[in-house]
């Protein structure tokens, strides 16, 4: 008689778990449980843990909470603190950890805020494994997701065909940068930006202004003879995240190159910087800073002798201008921070770049280089022998260094 009326109050007691169990929740449950249990009396515990599985402890707990009315009027379904810590808490250094993994195979376009990378998430897991990390490949897709990261397909944004050594040259390069940093030796990277004219042209870009009175500027682009252009050189430090820009009204030459970086050096970088032995420069194949510019070594030339510095210098290959860091982390917010504001002064442009600035701490100085810098200088074979340049032994034309002369 007494297995009788157990079986049926265990039949009774599922036909009410099925009806409630997809409404409720992990705190809702363990409480109904209490509660069934509490009605039955003696050996209720067991009784519901026949009828639908939800263990002793767990009821029990539910018992307690009834009981002691601990959570009387909380919505929380756990106690604070509760569940599994995150897990930025328990590898603090894990996005570290992971970026150092990306950065030497990043793809795309460098000027997109949207990234992707070569190495699978599998691999990334794997990798990741081995450094001590406890993580699984989902896991590792939401940090990629996280940090910005994004299936994408192909784009095209190559300038030319892509050199053979074009990935071994992306990894020299960052690994040159690396062993840099860890000396604290500086680390710029330089360019040209686009020549700009100077007047009232329209800027692309918008800005706020009254309904249908917009900022009216000319109806073409012709330079102001008067005006002219001006040619922005940018020395960005890829350690301290600071640029300089150098502002010139002449010819954008090699010598107007390496005087830009000279004036960083004595403004800003010998500020944060005390007595490096050793600078290293990563630019472009071509342009006033160009590989095969003579001019521009033997500038470099004068200025290691001026500070009696080693100058480094690692050229990105040809066709992968957009990946030197200077594209992306100065020149692009510059064009974001003076967009549909028309260049009517050169100390416009000046001021505009001094006033850029990021969330992640960008600073920028900038000046008006007034100095006139001749086309077509030429360098004697004399003075290029007297350049005491020294080239590694990958891609020497690449990668080379120059050396104070004494």
């Amino acid at each position: 008689m007494l297995r009788k009326k157990k079986t049926q109050a265990i039949i009774t007691i599922q036909k009410k778990y099925k009806q409630l169990a997809s409404h409720l929740n992990e705190r809702s449950r363990r409480i109904w449980a209490a509660t069934e249990a509490k009605s039955h009396g003696w050996g209720g515990i067991t009784l519901v843990f026949e009828a639908t599985g939800i263990a002793h402890k767990t009821i029990k707990k539910g018992l307690a909470e009834i009981d002691a009315k601990k959570e009387q009027g909380s919505r929380r379904i756990r106690k604070e603190g509760g569940g599994r810590k995150k897990l930025k808490t328990t590898y603090p250094n894990l996005t570290q950890s992971l970026e150092s993994l990306l950065e030497p195979v990043t793809r795309g376009d460098p000027e997109s805020p949207l990234l992707w990378t070569s190495k699978s998430t599998y691999n990334l897991t794997e990798e990741l494994q081995k450094e001590g990390f406890k993580i699984s490949q989902p896991t590792v897709y939401r940090e990629l997701k996280a940090l910005g990261y994004t299936l994408q397909s192909n784009k095209k944004t190559l300038e030319g065909e892509s050199h053979p050594d074009r990935n071994a040259q992306f990894n020299y390069i960052y690994q040159k940068v690396k062993n840099f940093q860890e000396c604290d030796c500086p680390v710029i990277s330089v360019d040209t930006k686009k020549k700009e004219n100077i007047g009232n042209y329209k800027n692309n870009g918008q800005e706020y202004s009254q309904k249908g009175k917009p900022v009216e500027t000319k109806g073409h682009d012709f330079p102001d003879k008067r005006l002219g252009k001006v040619a922005p050189y940018g020395v960005y430090d890829i350690s301290k995240n600071k640029g300089w820009v150098s502002v010139g009204i002449s010819y954008d030459t090699a010598a107007f190159a390496v005087n830009s970086i000279r004036s960083w050096w004595y403004r800003m970088g010998s500020l944060l910087y005390k007595n490096p032995k050793k600078i290293l420069i990563t630019a472009d194949c071509g342009g006033s800073n160009g590989y095969r510019v003579k001019l521009w070594k033997l500038e470099l030339q004068k200025l290691a002798n001026e500070l009696n510095i080693i100058i480094h210098v690692s050229h990105f290959p040809p066709g992968t201008s957009k990946w030197n860091k200077i594209e992306h982390r100065l020149f692009s917010y510059i064009s974001k921070n003076w967009r549909g504001k028309p260049l009517i002064s050169r100390e416009t442009v000046v001021q505009l770049i001094a006033n850029t600035k990021t969330k992640k701490g960008l600073e920028v100085q900038a000046i008006l280089d007034e100095n006139f810098y001749e086309k077509g200088t030429k360098v004697s074979d004399i003075e290029m022998e007297n350049i005491n340049i020294y080239n590694f032994k990958f891609h020497g034309e690449w990668n080379y260094k120059i050396l104070p002369n004494l």
